[in-house]
């Protein structure tokens, strides 16, 4: 007998790239897979959250949380290999990215209402682009 959606909802991580998976009251889940978009040699950009924290779960496969310091451009880099079952949580305000191995899963739980609308966007510049994948060795 299944169970009636207003009791339980089910859904599943295995996404294409991001997709938001339960919305309930101030907060979000999410899930990221990998693709083209987030692949070692896809992740052209970083973005901050103006308004909230983002917290990041690797569920499986192997991922980098792309981190930059500074405030209207970013000075310094730094590559964090993820850890099945650790959360990260990124501060709000805080440049990032998240790169993902093939066949990756990462859960997101973040402000429902973060958006476009209070998030920046910094393109990457083609020399940390192309260390991407030196900083990220491990993924392929």
């Amino acid at each position: 007998m299944a169970i009636s959606p207003r009791l339980l909802e089910i859904r599943s991580c295995l996404v294409h790239d991001y997709e938001p998976l339960i919305d309930y009251g101030a907060w979000r889940v999410a899930a990221i897979c990998s693709s083209e978009r987030n692949a070692v040699d896809g992740v052209k950009s970083l973005e901050r959250h103006n308004e909230t924290d983002e917290v990041f779960l690797l569920l499986a496969g192997r991922a980098f949380l792309i981190i930059g310091e500074g405030d209207a451009s970013v000075e310094t880099f730094h590559a964090v290999a993820m850890e099945p079952l650790k959360a990260y949580n990124v501060k709000r305000g805080v440049w990032h990215s998240c790169v993902l191995d093939t066949d990756s899963v990462v859960l997101v739980v973040e402000n429902r209402d973060t958006t476009h609308l209070n998030s920046e966007f910094l393109d990457l510049p083609s020399e940390i682009c192309h260390q991407l994948p030196d900083i990220c060795g491990e993924i392929v």
